[in-house]
C-alpha cells in the first residue's frame, strides 16, 4: 500500500468503529479494515465499550436514546487521533448528526463537535487522510460498485473506493446504470415500508445484472445484504462483497448471503 502523509515515525492511533452489522454478520470486514488502516501507517484499536451508532433510534425520532448512545460512543473514542468506520451510513451518523444531538449543551456540544471532526469512512480515510493511492492486490474479476446513499450524499464518498479499486491488478470495474440510486434498504425503512423497499431493490438488481459483473461491491453491509438477498431470490450468480474485503485481499470467504 502506498501513499502515506506522515513523515515522522509517529503512527496515528485509530479507533475502529466496527458497526453492529459487521460485528454480528460479517466480521471479516472489520479484519479487512484493520489490515488496510495498519497498512497506511496507523495503529488500530477496537474499544470494547462501543455499541450501536444510534442511527436506528435517531431515524425513528427517538432523540433521547440516540443521545444516550452517542455519549457512550464519544467517551469510548475521545482518546484517538481518528475514528474510522467501514460504513458510510454509520460514519455519516457519527460525523454529521452527533453535534446536533448536543446543540446548546454546555457540557457536551464541544465534545461532540471535536469527536465528529475526526470521524471518517474507511475509503475516505485511506485516500483523503492517509494519501493511499494503491493496494498491492491481484484479482482477475469484473466488479460493479453501488454508491450507498449516506456515504455519497452525506460524506461525498464516490471516487475514493473507485480510485483504490483501479489499482487492483486484473480487476475491471464496470459501472451499472444509476449506481447512485438507493437500493431500498434504508435501515428501518425496509421493515416499515417493505413493499416500497422491494420495488426499489428490484430495479437495482436489474441494473446490477445488466452490468455483467461477477461481483457487486459497496461500502455498507446493510445495503449489500439487502441487494444480495434479492439477487439470491432471483437466482442471480452475482456475488456481493464489501469493498474493504477486496482491497485487503481478503475475499476468499463465502459471499455475503443477504437478508431472507
Amino acid at each position: 500500500m502506498t501513499g502515506m502523509n506522515e513523515t515522522s515515525d509517529y503512527r496515528p492511533r485509530v479507533g475502529l468503529f466496527v458497526t453492529c452489522l459487521v460485528d454480528l454478520f460479517r466480521p471479516t470486514i472489520g479484519f479487512a479494515a484493520v489490515k488496510l488502516i495498519e497498512g497506511s501507517g496507523c495503529t488500530v484499536e477496537v474499544p470494547m465499550t462501543q455499541t450501536c451508532c444510534g442511527q436506528p433510534a435517531y431515524n425513528s425520532g427517538d432523540r433521547t436514546d440516540a443521545r444516550a448512545i452517542a455519549e457512550v460512543t464519544i467517551e469510548a473514542f475521545e482518546g484517538f487521533d481518528y475514528v474510522v468506520a467501514p460504513s458510510g451510513s454509520c460514519a455519516g451518523m457519527l460525523k454529521k448528526h452527533y453535534p446536533g444531538l448536543f446543540k446548546g449543551d454546555a457540557a457536551w456540544e464541544a465534545r461532540a463537535v471535536a469527536f465528529s471532526a475526526k470521524v471518517f469512512e474507511l475509503s475516505s480515510f485511506l485516500v483523503d487522510v492517509r494519501g493511499v493511492t494503491r493496494v498491492d492486490v491481484k484479482r482477475k474479476t469484473k466488479v460493479t460498485y453501488h454508491d450507498s446513499c449516506s456515504g455519497l450524499r452525506e460524506l461525498g464518498i464516490r471516487e475514493q473506493p473507485r480510485a483504490l479499486l483501479s489499482s487492483i491488478k486484473g480487476l475491471k470495474l464496470v459501472e451499472m446504470k444509476d449506481p447512485d440510486v438507493c437500493c431500498g434498504f434504508g435501515g428501518t425503512f425496509c421493515v416499515k415500508y417493505s413493499d416500497i423497499s422491494n420495488a426499489i431493490v428490484e430495479k437495482k438488481t436489474a441494473s446490477i445484472d445488466a452490468a455483467g459483473a461477477e461481483i457487486l461491491l459497496a461500502g455498507d453491509l446493510g445495503c449489500l445484504m439487502n441487494m444480495a438477498g434479492k439477487l439470491k431470490r432471483e437466482g442471480s450468480a452475482v456475488e456481493a462483497r464489501h469493498v474493504a474485503e477486496l482491497l485487503a485481499g481478503m475475499d476468499d470467504t463465502p459471499p455475503i448471503g443477504g437478508w431472507k
